[in-house]
């Protein structure tokens, strides 16, 4: 994944060294654009939650917000009251009053829920959906998302170092990072392993784990013109997925990678155990599942 990032990096600071050869071009800028675009794939977590932080206040200033008295709020609150941290992770979450189907997870651990949303799910698949929102935070996808728009920022300011009105009207948007961020869709794969979380955050709290399946077919039923399906994947094959997984047919992704490098190990401590036991001394983490569990 991360090549992608490289790349992307490299043709951002091949398009810019081309800006700065023209004439007309603010060069200051375009040099500052291509460091914008390095930093995009070397980001700190300190960086990605500010600029999180920011994209939230940016986002909540545009929404009209629950207050803690309204209906929506207090449902909300309700749902989420015993999850305001899981592990590491600490979240926030408000509700947007607007009749829009939809919800986002943000890197700081901001979670919105749109009422449209609410309007349509039941309270168990509201967990759902809840859960589905910490995968996100919890895998890190927030972060590619916003290496992304960082890097989209900083091609746009490379086109608004140059002096003229495509220049201008770019300069004037320099401050739409935030949408950038927003309008960024996550990857199937992405969203599979949120859904996975999802459906372990139901197991873990004890709630209905079918809720998973019918809040997906819920949002599958919005027809495909509808805007929230336009940036998530096909919820109906999602849906089918979590039910195989509830039926024993089926492993979350995770499981799936876990099972698969205990079999590449076990299969190369077999065909070459000097080397492999050589290997272990320097890389202790190639210990096969056998021996993990033993200790």
């Amino acid at each position: 994944m991360m090549g992608k990032y490289l790349q992307l990096t490299l043709l951002c600071c091949l398009c810019l060294l081309g800006l700065a050869g023209c004439e007309d071009t603010d060069v200051r800028m375009a040099a500052e654009a291509g460091l914008d675009a390095a930093r995009a794939v070397t980001l700190s977590d300190e960086t990605v939650r500010e600029l999180a932080l920011q994209s939230a206040q940016f986002a909540d200033g545009k929404q009209r917000l629950a207050a803690p008295g309204d209906p929506y709020a207090k449902r909300l609150q309700r749902l989420v009251g015993e999850h305001q941290q899981e592990g590491a992770l600490r979240f926030n979450y408000k509700v947007y009053l607007a009749d829009e189907v939809n919800a986002f997870a943000l890197a700081d651990g901001t979670i919105r829920i749109y009422s449209g949303l609410m309007d349509m799910l039941d309270d168990g698949e509201l967990h759902f959906v809840i859960g589905h929102e910490m995968g996100h935070v919890a895998g890190n996808h927030i972060r590619k998302k916003i290496q992304l728009a960082y890097a989209a920022s900083a091609m746009r300011k490379g086109i608004a170092s140059l002096n003229s009105a495509v220049g201008e009207l770019a300069r004037s948007q320099l401050g739409a990072f935030s949408e950038l961020l927003m309008s960024a869709q996550f990857s199937q794969l992405e969203e599979k392993e949120a859904d996975d979380y999802g459906l372990a955050f139901l197991k873990k709290n004890g709630y209905e784990t079918r809720d998973g399946v019918t809040a997906l077919r819920k949002l599958a039923g919005l027809g495909n013109d509808h805007s929230f399906l336009s940036s998530h994947p096909a919820p109906d094959k999602r849906a089918d997925r979590l039910e195989l997984q509830l039926a024993g047919k089926a492993v979350p992704i995770e499981e799936s990678r876990r099972n698969l490098s205990d079999r590449l190990t076990g299969w190369f401590a077999g065909q070459f155990p000097g080397l492999y036991e050589r290997l272990n001394d320097f890389f202790p983490w190639l210990e096969r599942k056998e021996e993990r569990s033993a200790i």
